[in-house]
């Protein structure tokens, strides 16, 4: 006897009153029948909910049957012609495969995958002939996350719709030369076609739900129509261990995205194996995805089910269901009917039974519901029409559906992409594709008459949607004007006589400014991580508000206080908690939405640099990729300015991070003119000028007086550097001090040692952007290398240094790779000593800290004398003097060692 049979007959022996039983199970059974599952399902939580005040256990589960959470009587077919479907997804599947083939039979380390889009096709056909809307007047148009591996097939899609041309179908993953089709969805290389990169894995669904959120918050605060959009976000059941994937669902649910639909593409294989081979991972993320609140739908069985399933009166296909795992079903759909007969239906004597007059075919044609239209329309429309809560669909899929023995349901799936002449033949077979056997080594792409049924039926199904999906808007259609200079006057003065601010509160005055500004205020989306009062920004609290849909439902503890918490439901901060991924993905969404919703926004997100650039690095990265404009501001930044926090708090690479980043403006300015200068500037690039660029700017909570900006500074703090103060005229020797961020002070100080102690002139050189010069100079290097015969460039900071005289020592808040960016830049006949802060942070003073990481007005004083003995103007016995004066430990150990 089985174990299902065995359980059924041990609940029967522990029901002391079968009769009672059967009739709650009968007066159940009615009221679903008469009064609709909904009223069951209120009748069964009164009951559960008073069992329990009555001291009753019941324990709790959050899982339902492994059966399709939409039951067969409740299903809603397709209204679409499933012939044309049908063909058209065949097609696309034939031209994915042949692309990667073709791909990796003329160069076999391209790569491509085949056997994502091969699970996903009747879903993917599904949303884009009934569901997808394209932006029009009246419909700002549904934003997909498409599941990165499955490019080829919407690739094969467009080319069918004619946006896409067979060269550059051959020319897949060969972009150089400017006709072929990116990896993965990648908007920086196809501007106009993909809306959003999906990969890393993980990042698409977490950008995803605080793209909904933020759909939202533009409603709410009148900015754009968002209330009839949704967003789609495509993804594998592999991709869910991604931290990153399930991180933010409990917001989605807190927030009542039920513009979000999560679609998770359960094949049940990772690159490597099973996702889950000894469990069930659909029935792991039910319980994850109920639990967190969101409404879940379960695709699991196609149609051909059903009919057994009805048969089921004693639930043992149900609980075979159940208990067989993931790994036996991935084996199942790798075998044929023969094994499943003997595997699946063998493990009880009913099932055997059950399937006795279907033959192995017939067993065989027992597809899984993502491969079901039915069972994905039903899917879909339960997604459209849910109200209150985000949704997620668990479509269970076979990897490599159609592959046959070449990588169906295999564990060598993901990775197979070169496919053997029996595999194409069996494939083509398979899905009907009219071509010949003399022409099947060739694998040419099928592409019908643009009059024949089936094409002129996919050009309708988009048109009756608005136009083709996926595609991507360059500018925003609205012009906004940009703020003169002038507006940040508050910060471009010098500092009272005696005051001292931070470039923080520079910052917070300009972004203060710009809120009040009649034509940008608006637009403007201050993004927190729950540091507002270490930034000194508790003050925006009162006069902008947090959003929330929900409004403030609270008196605030500090009601009765100028800057109290207020939350609002037409709020102009986001307020993210202590999650800068989701800060980021947050910030990601508004720095984008000239292109999501052709309105241009300006986010300002604002957190501890060590805890942006350094945690959220994917991020920033694929920041480039999407073309986002706005503004990183990086506080508390440095290693040395952060006194007392420590190891993990004191950042001197994050501008290392950010120089990686091609379209990343970084600056790390010292003084509140550099701030507005800045600011100012990257609103005319991101805003007017419409250019797809995003500023870090590093800003500090250090105190002191500021200079005011000079007339004729504005270029160089753009550029990167220029002169702030200039040494002695006449001074025997001469050294050049480069800094920036609040270490620029000590080379300030270090300038008066050099002057007052040993005669030496010093001019000191405000350097905003150590990265913007170094790109300034490898560009120039690389324009002098191709075009030998034309005027050499000269770079902007080599023309500075080649105008003044003596060594130069560039002293920073960050390691040295910082400012070793310039070296080749400088002079050839001149000393370049570079200072920073390698090695770990610590605890202690700002001035301790820079006496350990031996970047202070001593060290720089010290390096500037050792350069200039170096070039024989001054004695050796110089450099020991000033050692032994500024009490310079000889033994001190090197700060990166200890």
């Amino acid at each position: 006897m089985s174990a299902q049979l065995d359980q059924l007959t041990a609940q029967a022996a522990n029901d002391p009153d079968t009769i009672e039983t059967q009739e709650w199970l009968d007066a159940l059974e009615a009221v679903i029948e008469h009064e609709g599952t909904e009223r069951a399902h209120y009748l069964m939580e009164r009951m559960v909910d008073l069992a329990r005040r009555r001291g009753a256990h019941v324990p709790f589960s959050s899982n339902t049957a492994y059966v399709n959470t939409i039951p067969a009587h409740l299903n809603v077919n397709s209204p679409g012609n499933l012939e044309y479907e049908e063909r058209l997804r065949s097609w696309m599947r034939w031209n994915a495969m042949a692309m990667v083939v073709k791909a990796n039979r003329a160069d076999g380390d391209l790569g491509g995958h085949i056997s994502s889009f091969a699970s996903l096709a009747n879903m993917l056909g599904t949303g884009f002939n009934h569901f997808w809307h394209a932006p029009t007047e009246d419909h700002g148009g549904d934003l997909l996350y498409i599941q990165g591996h499955s490019s080829p097939g919407i690739y094969a899609r467009a080319f069918l719709e004619g946006r896409i041309t067979e060269e550059q179908l051959l020319n897949f993953r060969r972009e150089v030369d400017g006709k072929g089709l990116s990896s993965y969805p990648h908007p920086k290389l196809m501007p106009d076609f993909w809306q959003f990169p999906t990969v890393s894995m993980g990042l698409g669904p977490l950008m995803a739900i605080y793209q909904a959120r933020f759909l939202k918050y533009l409603h709410a605060r009148g900015i754009a129509k968002t209330d009839n959009r949704k967003v789609w976000v495509f993804c594998g059941d592999g991709e869910m261990d991604e931290p990153e994937s399930m991180g933010a669902i409990g917001m989605a649910a807190r927030e009542r995205l039920d513009n979000l639909v999560m679609v998770v593409n359960c094949n049940l294989q990772r690159l490597d194996g099973p996702v889950r081979g000894n469990g069930k991972i659909i029935q792991e993320l039910e319980a994850d995805f109920r639990g967190a609140g969101w409404n879940v739908v379960k695709v699991i069985w196609g149609s051909q089910w059903d009919a057994l399933l009805s048969k089921d009166k004693d639930g043992i296909l149900q609980r075979v269901m159940m208990e067989t795992v993931d790994g036996e079903y991935q084996n199942y759909k790798a075998k044929d009917g023969a094994y499943v007969r003997k595997h699946f239906f063998g493990k009880h004597p009913e099932l055997l039974k059950m399937v006795a007059n279907m033959s192995d075919d017939d067993i065989w044609r027992l597809t899984r519901g993502g491969h079901d239209p039915h069972k994905i329309y039903a899917a879909f429309k339960n997604a459209q029409e849910n109200k209150g809560t985000p949704t997620v669909l668990l479509v269970k899929t076979v990897k490599g559906f159609g592959m046959g023995k070449s990588g169906e349901a295999r564990n060598t799936a993901h990775q197979t992409k070169k496919l053997d002449d029996a595999a194409i033949r069996e494939m083509r077979d398979r899905f009907n594709i009219p071509i010949p056997d003399d022409k099947l080594a060739e694998i040419p792409f099928f592409k019908p008459a643009d009059d024949a049924p089936e094409m002129q039926y996919l050009h309708e199904r988009r048109k009756a949607l608005g136009g083709y999906l996926p595609q991507r808007r360059a500018k925003a259609d609205e012009a906004l004007s940009v703020p003169p200079l002038e507006t940040f006057k508050a910060v471009l003065e010098p500092t009272a006589e005696g005051r001292e601010i931070s470039t923080t509160q520079s910052y917070v005055r300009v972004l203060t400014s710009l809120l009040k500004d009649p034509s940008i205020g608006q637009r403007i989306v201050p993004i927190l991580v729950d540091e507002s009062r270490t930034f000194g920004m508790e003050g925006l609290f009162r006069q902008i508000g947090i959003f929330n849909q929900q409004g403030q439902l609270y008196e605030p503890v500090d009601r009765d206080q100028v800057m109290y918490y207020r939350e609002d439901k037409a709020g102009q901060i986001l307020q993210e908690g202590i999650n800068e991924a989701g800060g980021m993905s947050s910030w990601i969404a508004a720095a984008t939405s000239y292109s999501s919703n052709n309105r241009t926004m300006i986010p300002f997100y604002t957190f501890y640099s060590m805890f942006g650039m350094q945690r959220v690095g994917d991020l920033v990265w694929l920041a480039g990729d999407i073309r986002a404009r706005g503004f990183l501001m990086g506080g508390t930044a440095g290693r040395t300015t952060l006194n007392g926090e420590g190891l993990q708090h004191e950042d001197g690479h994050s501008h290392i991070i950010a120089a990686t980043v091609p379209n990343c403006i970084p600056y790390d300015p010292t003084f509140g003119h550099e701030v507005a200068v800045i600011i100012q500037d990257g609103l005319r690039r991101m805003v007017q000028e419409q250019e797809d660029v995003f500023y870090y700017i590093t800003i500090m909570n250090e105190n002191y007086a500021h200079p005011g900006l000079k007339a004729g500074q504005e270029e160089g703090i753009l550029k990167g550097m220029y002169l702030l103060q200039e040494g002695q005229k006449e001074a025997a020797n001469r050294v050049q001090l480069i800094g920036c961020g609040t270490i620029l002070r000590e080379s300030i100080a270090a300038s008066e040692l050099l002057q007052n102690d040993w005669g030496v002139a010093a001019d000191v050189w405000s350097a905003p952007s150590l990265t913007l010069l170094a790109r300034d100079g490898q560009d120039c290097e690389r324009w002098n290398m191709v075009n030998p015969d034309a005027e050499q460039r000269v770079p902007y900071v080599t023309s500075l240094m080649q105008a003044t005289s003596g060594p130069i020592v560039a002293t920073t808040d960050y390691m040295r790779l910082f400012a070793e960016q310039i070296r080749a830049f400088m002079p050839k006949d001149r000393s370049y000593k570079v200072l920073g802060t390698d090695g770990f942070g610590r605890s202690d003073s700002r001035v301790k800290l820079r006496e350990f990481f031996e970047v202070n007005r001593y060290y720089i004083t010290v390096a500037s004398l050792r350069a200039l003995a170096d070039e024989g103007k001054i004695d050796r016995a110089i450099v020991s003097q000033a050692i032994q004066k500024y009490g310079i430990d000889q033994n001190k150990p090197n700060p990166v060692t200890v």
